[in-house]
């Protein structure tokens, strides 16, 4: 847990800074005084604090975000004695609407280009490596939770609401996201379609296990303790292809099969190197023969891997951007469906920290890094008082009415946003709590 730890606070650190650089440096453009800069808050104290050219410069010791204080702007300080003085030309009260709105979205449009510019690097120097979908060619097998949806082990789903599905690992998150749309399956080379219910989702929701997997022949990967199979011989590596004589191409198969054994003796079949060889040996009583499959699609199947160098790595960064930003519109929205129950799995500080690898990888790293600063542009650039978003819309309204909200108006948005953020805050904190005791 401390690598995540670790890994967390480099993200969120690092997003931070350059999101309230993207507030700082036009507000320097257009010569408005910056009082504050911070990362983290700092109520009543901060850990580390400078004045550079006039603008106080430090770390908090409450790791939730970060700000710029701003003359002249009514904002998360609140400081209405400020705003009572006559208006400064330094202010940002003072600054023309077209000014104040490029030092509002500024930290948002930095969001979205710190993305795209991650994206970009991995592009060029990982590449973006995928399984094909249409190299699953015996299709899928699901548990009773995808028979629930109308799938049978064996189908091929090859589209949601009509798009093909290219990469194997969009297919569950297609799903998932498209309650109320049809996916589309082939079963014994016939195509049909099957409905995506809410039921569904909110079951597969509230399961949490997958429910279904690439159809694979059982290669061993490893043992479990005190497996039998492993006492008779078998060994890591091996190919299982039948039991007690009859052939089994699948490890789903014996996944149904070897439970009904409990306590009996059975025959492997299996493949080693060149050689078809078999074992026997009595199965647990608990109707476990000990023998882990191998899971990872990148030893069973191809891997498509595509590299990108100059203006390509670019424009590929923008397409990953703009897509995982889709997709996380998309999830926003399907919190926004009560009968889903997706709110419930809505997660804080913890769930975050959590999606980084518990052995540090570069390349997890600074991919969910760019995926965790389009989730902070999203959210940000949302008509929310107190957000950037929030600030932005009392400037559009202006431009377009030519008045300009009181301060008094301001103040209560800004409170009213305040509330909304930490109801937000308890929410989804509150389900990490809530699981953490379950």
């Amino acid at each position: 847990m401390t690598i995540q730890i670790l890994q967390f606070i480099l993200s969120l650190s690092l997003l931070v800074v350059l999101h309230e650089l993207g507030h700082f440096l036009p507000a320097i453009a257009f010569k408005t005084r910056v009082e504050k800069f911070y990362l983290f808050f700092d109520p009543w104290f901060s850990l580390v604090k400078t004045k550079i050219r006039g603008t106080e410069v430090g770390i908090g010791w409450l790791p939730l975000g970060g700000y710029v204080k701003i003359s002249g702007m009514v904002d998360e300080s609140m400081d209405s004695e400020q705003m009572k003085q006559p208006a400064q030309p330094w202010e940002f009260r003072s600054k023309p609407a077209w000014q104040r709105l490029i030092i509002l979205l500024g930290g948002v449009t930095v969001n979205f280009i710190v993305a795209i510019v991650i994206y970009a690097g991995m592009m060029a120097y990982y590449g973006d490596s995928y399984v094909a979908n249409d190299s699953l060619k015996d299709g899928v097998w699901v548990n009773e939770l995808g028979q629930e949806l109308g799938l049978q082990t064996g189908d091929r789903i090859v589209a949601v609401d009509g798009k093909k599905l290219e990469r194997f690992n969009d297919v569950n998150i297609e799903i998932l996201l498209g309650s109320g749309k049809e996916m589309t399956i082939v079963r014994a080379g016939e195509m049909m379609t099957l409905p995506i219910t809410a039921e569904f989702v909110k079951s597969a929701i509230e399961n949490k296990a997958p429910w279904m997997f690439p159809r694979v022949p059982y290669y061993v990967k490893g043992f479990g303790e005190d497996s039998p199979a492993e006492a008779a011989g078998l060994q890591a590596g091996d190919l299982i292809t039948g039991l007690n004589g009859q052939d089994m191409p699948y490890f789903d198969q014996f996944l149904d099969s070897i439970p009904a054994y409990a306590g009996r003796p059975v025959t492997l079949q299996f493949i080693r190197g060149e050689a078809t060889q078999e074992i026997a040996f009595t199965v647990s009583d608990s109707g476990r023969m000990g023998v882990y499959w191998q899971d990872n699609l990148a030893d069973l199947f191809p891997v498509t891997t595509v590299t990108y160098a100059g203006w390509d790595a670019v424009s590929e960064g923008w397409n990953q951007a703009t897509s995982k930003l889709i997709y996380y519109v998309r999830q926003v929205k399907l919190m926004f469906q009560p009968e889903t129950g997706a709110y419930k799995e809505a997660g804080g500080f913890y769930t975050i920290m959590k999606q980084y690898p518990t052995e540090w990888d570069w390349q997890r790293f600074w991919g969910f890094t760019a995926f965790l600063s389009l989730a902070l542009g999203f959210l940000n650039v949302l008509p929310i008082p107190a957000l950037d978003g929030g600030h932005a819309t009392f400037v559009l309204i202006e431009m377009a009415t030519g008045k300009v909200p009181s301060t008094r108006v301001m103040e209560i948005a800004q409170m009213v946003g305040f509330f909304l953020l930490l109801g937000l805050l308890l929410l989804v904190n509150g389900n990490d709590l809530l699981k953490a005791f379950q």
